[in-house]
């Protein structure tokens, strides 16, 4: 069973094993999906929405006088992303990192273009964490964005951009990809709440005591789950922080604003990470000392019990030896005596623990 769980946890490595720099190999799990194309092609006056279906059709915006958004879902799709890659003159090694899915976040320069790499984080409906990567590629008039399948966070972009609210429109692709990355940025607060949200359940069950036999279980898998967040948000404060000390000519000088925010924001949300690991690791301890006062209570009981009987059972065993002369023995209320005599120390040792708050 360990041997099929390594192969798999290191197969999508092995899939990059002695290849050329460039090579596109995808390494995700959703290698049924079709590939899906939405474009908006905007300006401060008029905006064209549509859903392509041929990827010679996304290369048309590419020296337009409007900014455009391309959006492509399916990385399973190695020929049209290669493709779409050559007509927008991107590197091999940056379509490569577009589809490897386990690609740590990070920032390329180019001459003509910005390479993004970040993770979106999202809730399945059973509470399991997602995390899938979107890629973007800022150049001149457009943005180019790369998702694994459909679904997203970007509803509040897209709606502002076809009723024309905020600056969205008005404002240039370096904009754009700004307000892409927020949306990103703003889901991680959901995460963090529901992460807060669990952690205080657990809380409130092991001091409650109304905890489940597998509540160790589940602080593990609440551990990892931080643990999977916290790798996957750490490491854009450092792309954030590239593009608002940077002086590439693709980002303006007015958007820096907004960049710093976003960072301001990655701040507050690393700040929780750190103060939700530490209390998950504190949830941790609590459990175990749960765990040792139970142990010590039955401890206890046992202890009470031996203390209780040891003197009753030497007596028993006093006057259960087999010598023909014992004095008490031929004594006619020799038994009674005995059992009152026992009976007392018993009540006594009770009264004394009880004293003592032992019991």
């Amino acid at each position: 069973m360990k041997k099929r769980t390594a192969k798999k946890r290191t197969q999508n490595h092995k899939k990059h094993t002695g290849k050329a720099p460039g090579t596109l190999v995808y390494t995700g799990t959703k290698t049924d999906k079709q590939l899906r194309i939405e474009s908006f092609d905007y300006n401060k006056d008029s905006i064209k929405e549509s859903e392509l279906t041929n990827i010679e059709d996304a290369i048309s915006f590419k020296d337009t006088d409007s900014i455009s958004w391309i959006n492509i879902d399916g990385l399973n799709s190695i020929k049209e992303i290669e493709h779409i890659g050559k007509q927008y003159d991107l590197h091999p090694l940056v379509l490569e990192d577009i589809v490897n899915t386990t690609q740590r976040p990070k920032i390329d320069e180019y001459d003509d273009y910005l390479f993004v790499v970040l993770k979106m984080l999202y809730y399945d409906s059973d509470e399991n964490i997602v995390i899938e990567q979107v890629s973007f590629v800022l150049g001149k008039n457009y943005v180019l964005s790369f998702q694994e399948s459909e679904g997203d966070v970007f509803d509040n972009v897209r709606e502002r951009i076809r009723s024309g609210n905020g600056r969205i429109r008005g404002l240039k692709s370096d904009y754009l990809l700004y307000a892409l990355i927020d949306a990103v940025v703003d889901n991680y607060f959901s995460i963090i709440e529901t992460l807060g949200n669990k952690i205080e359940d657990l809380e409130t069950d092991l001091f409650s005591g109304t905890a489940k036999e597998d509540i160790n279980i589940e602080v593990q898998q609440l551990k990892r789950e931080i643990l999977k967040v916290r790798r996957a948000i750490f490491p854009l404060r450092e792309i954030i922080n590239r593009v608002e000390k940077g002086e590439h000519p693709l980002i303006y000088k007015r958007t820096l604003t907004y960049y710093r925010d976003v960072y301001d924001h990655l701040i507050q949300v690393s700040e929780n990470i750190d103060i939700y690991r530490e209390m998950i690791w504190s949830l941790m301890d609590m459990y175990m000392t749960t765990i040792s006062n139970k142990m010590n209570e039955v401890m206890k009981v046992l202890t009470i019990m031996s203390s209780i009987f040891i003197p009753l059972t030497f007596l028993a065993g006093i006057y259960g030896m087999n010598f023909e002369y014992i004095p008490e023995l031929r004594y006619r209320y020799g038994y009674f005596v005995l059992l009152g005599v026992m009976f007392l120390m018993f009540l006594g040792l009770l009264y004394y623990f009880k004293r003592k708050k032992w019991l």
